[in-house]
């Protein structure tokens, strides 16, 4: 198949103190959340001056993505689109358009298969089309990458770079912690999110050769009635402390940038609370720049190019359908 763009499609994030509430109410527009919880959860931007991270990692992305296919190609232009802010999805769709870009190819930022990290976004991307109307580009998905050799490899790198900033006499009874974003389990039933998380981990696990390890949750934000997928990260080191543990690597594995529920959640709350119980954490970084996470991106693209991209269940049009109380 010819492509002649590559479009990043991810979350969005607000940039200055002014864009925090807006973004939230993006987020959550028709969810009924709270506007307590909103205030609680602009609180967290606040601690960071109001500004995510998550829009520099991606325009640092970008950057290498464009030297890399400069290098070795395929030699596309590289757009990018956000869910819930600037630079929206439409108006990133409408330049493609104006530029003459016919059919792209679409990086979602999210390694593992859920409605939110994937079907939502093929509705973002059908809804952006849809606006900007006629003469709109063609837009296919990458595959999902939870089980990519480069992508486990460069989780293991971080990982075992974590384990080796513990003091050496903490490191063989360390508990290693992969951590994700919790989802609603309305829509963990629907989808394989929990299994590509578990397969990730053991795989990364092995590749360690540590057998002391967990699959924790974490950044939740649904009422507390609603089931989530747990252990969260916070209760499973509170559970490791009460059995000895004195030592956790938290792996990030769901989290491809450090934005800023890694940051706040991990590296403020869990580290707190580690200090706190006299336990010492080391956090392992996401994927980032990495260059090895950077060529696999680009091995997806010739992947696809070549017509061997799809994974039937996982990728297909009806795949990651909503939970009920997200159906319309």
């Amino acid at each position: 198949m010819d492509f002649d763009a590559l479009l990043v499609v991810s979350f969005g994030g607000p940039e200055r103190p002014d864009d925090v509430m807006p973004f939230l109410e993006n987020v959550t527009r028709g969810r009924g959340v709270p506007a307590e919880r909103l205030q609680e959860v602009a609180a967290h931007y606040h601690h960071f001056g109001g500004r995510s991270p998550i829009n520099d990692q991606n325009r640092s992305l970008i950057a290498a993505l464009e030297k890399e296919l400069a290098s070795h190609g395929p030699h596309l232009p590289v757009y990018w689109g956000n869910r819930n802010w600037h630079p929206f999805l439409t108006d990133t769709i409408q330049q493609m358009k104006a530029a003459g870009v016919k059919r792209a190819i679409a990086l979602f930022t999210s390694a593992f298969s859920s409605y939110s990290g994937c079907r939502q976004y093929k509705e973002n991307v059908a809804a952006a089309r849809a606006a900007v109307g006629e003469g709109a580009p063609e837009i296919d998905k990458l595959r999902v990458f939870y089980n990519h050799p480069a992508y486990l490899e460069v989780v293991r790198e971080g990982a075992w770079d974590a384990i080796r900033a513990l003091p050496a006499d903490q490191r063989d009874a360390a508990l290693v912690l992969f951590t994700a974003h919790s989802i609603p389990m309305s829509m963990a039933n629907s989808c394989q999110y929990l299994p590509q998380l578990e397969h990730s981990s053991r795989a990364v696990a092995a590749m360690l050769g540590v057998t002391s390890y967990r699959l924790v949750f974490q950044s939740r934000s649904g009422p507390p009635q609603a089931p989530w997928l747990e252990p969260d990260v916070l209760d499973a080191i509170r559970a490791a402390n009460a059995t000895g543990t004195r030592a956790v690597v938290v792996v990030p594995i769901g989290f491809v940038s450090d934005h800023l529920e890694v940051l706040y959640d991990l590296d403020t709350e869990a580290k707190d609370l580690c200090r706190e119980l006299g336990m010492t954490m080391s956090r392992a970084p996401t994927a980032g720049t990495h260059p090895y996470f950077v060529r696999m991106i680009r091995e997806l693209i010739v992947e696809h190019m070549e017509g061997k991209g799809s994974l039937p269940g996982l990728c297909d049009a009806d795949c990651c359908p909503p939970p009920p109380r997200l159906r319309v």
